[in-house]
């Protein structure tokens, strides 16, 4: 089996972060996979994304035409990547950034306001960690303790400190996307 993943937005939102996070994370649990980051030369405010391919036997190709999931986390990077999903997969939307709905029918997806719910738990920074909670309650390649074991293991030591908001973060966007019906044919 392979599941490709595209997160995608603007630089500053922990994008690659979260994709180089889910890549580990499957690397720690045995999986074989890729990350390919892309991003534009500003610091912040950029476009950003990454693909993340995570299979059970060697990747043919790194390169993704038709992602299994996709993870937007602005309207730009929703209008690009909607059209991409393969039918019967994923959309992950950050409704907090994009002022319209899914227009696919074809696929499973929420709308999450990630950023509210980062804010709640006490920090904005987060809203990439309630991004992906979400999206592993959906597509459930990994596990959230997977993700959380790999958050443990190598969090640089300066950022320690947050390895209970991040949980904590990932926890309550799995639970939102839980509640959410999820909207398919």
């Amino acid at each position: 089996m392979q599941t490709e993943i595209v997160l995608a937005g603007f630089g500053g939102q922990g994008i690659l972060f979260a994709g180089q996070l889910l890549a580990y994370a499957a690397m720690d649990s045995g999986k074989e996979v890729t990350w390919i980051p892309s991003y534009g030369p500003e610091m912040r405010g950029g476009t950003a994304n990454c693909t993340v391919i995570i299979a059970d036997e060697e990747i043919g190709s790194p390169t993704v035409r038709n992602p299994k999931a996709v993870l937007a986390f602005n309207l730009p990077s929703l209008d690009k990547y909607e059209p991409m999903v393969i039918q019967g997969g994923v959309l992950i939307a950050n409704q907090s950034l994009i002022n319209r709905q899914v227009q696919r029918t074809d696929i499973v997806h929420v709308m999450i306001p990630a950023n509210e719910i980062a804010e709640e738990i006490g920090d904005k920074r987060l809203t990439n960690m309630v991004m992906l909670g979400a999206l592993l309650h959906k597509l459930p390649v990994l596990t959230l303790e997977a993700i959380e074991k790999t958050l443990e293991e190598r969090l640089p030591a300066r950022r320690k400190h947050l390895l209970g908001l991040n949980s904590q973060a990932l926890r309550r966007g799995a639970e939102f996307a839980q509640r959410e019906p999820a909207y398919s044919v």
